[in-house]
């Protein structure tokens, strides 16, 4: 094999260089076009005054003045939006989602946005972190909003619990969205994309822990197993978290706590409750780009 001589190596490394810069640049316009056409959407504008108006919901209540188990002020308020939210968005996720490519493959826009110059994978991943944008902009300016109204009125701001909430929020995002965006790939329908989407999340968030674990707890299988499977799901996992923040021994819980402590810990929990749902997100949205790249993209 013959060395490559010195003006082959300096041109090697402008290419590469080019191609770094055009695949960042690939990355934004891409971005850029999914955030422009979003925002004029009626889905995220609908999505915005939900999450928004709930806290404005709770706050008008004067919720933050009552006391439930030993919870009261800011406290009080962002528990009770964050297990309201954990509900709702989910569902608002996953829906708008999976109808997004499969959306536009019926409408016949994604020959015209694949005829830009911008790779398929450049172009895939820019729409994710642009929906990632886009869904989590409205939960963070309601837990501003939260924040102010909490300094307004004299109340201690937990800014530790706001940020891990703020991460919670974000680690449930994205693994919804992979979701969304491994079914957008394989439905090959709007209707099939909605359907499958309804099913998914009527599953995650009462099949599973209802059904599921009730079978199992009466089959009498090992506690470590049930609590395992429960907490593989996602939304189990933003729950026990968002209520090991304020309950670090987990009272609400009961003898499942014991459980989860010992294998894990407070901070060992806030972190799988964290990293697992984000790793998750990205490698369905890693299949979702393996299948949308094999299949008829038009």
């Amino acid at each position: 094999m013959n060395a490559m001589t010195p003006d082959e190596i300096e041109g090697a490394v402008k290419r590469d260089g080019q191609g770094a810069r055009a695949a960042r640049t690939g990355l934004g316009l891409s971005m850029r076009l999914e955030l422009a056409e979003s925002l004029r959407s009626r889905w995220f504008h609908f999505y915005s005054v939900v999450v928004v108006g709930l806290m404005l919901l709770l706050i008008t209540t004067g919720i933050s003045e009552s006391r439930v188990l030993g919870f009261t002020g800011l406290s009080r308020l962002l528990v009770t939006y964050i297990q309201i939210a954990m509900a709702v968005l989910p569902l608002f996720i996953v829906i708008t989602t999976a109808r997004s490519m499969v959306g536009d493959r019926e409408a016949g826009n994604l020959e015209y946005m694949l005829a830009f110059p911008v790779s398929l994978p450049v172009w895939y991943w820019g729409r994710f972190l642009a929906r990632l944008i886009l869904v989590l902009a409205p939960v963070l300016l309601a837990l501003a909003i939260a924040a102010v109204y909490g300094l307004a009125r004299g109340h201690a701001v937990p800014w530790y619990h706001v940020g891990l909430y703020a991460g919670l929020v974000g680690a449930l995002a994205t693994a919804f969205l992979g979701l969304g965006f491994l079914i957008s790939a394989l439905s090959r329908s709007t209707e099939v994309a909605l359907g499958a989407s309804l099913l998914i999340w009527l599953v995650l968030v009462a099949l599973l822990d209802l059904l599921l674990l009730s079978v199992l707890i009466q089959e009498r299988f090992v506690p470590d197993f049930v609590i395992a499977i429960a907490l593989a799901n996602p939304m189990q996992s933003f729950r026990t978290a968002s209520m090991i923040l304020f309950d670090p021994q987990l009272i609400l819980l009961g003898p499942s706590s014991y459980v989860i402590l010992d294998h894990f810990g407070v901070t060992g929990y806030v972190a799988w409750a964290m990293g697992y749902p984000v790793a998750l997100g990205l490698v369905l949205a890693g299949l979702g780009y393996w299948r949308f790249s094999r299949g008829d993209l038009v």
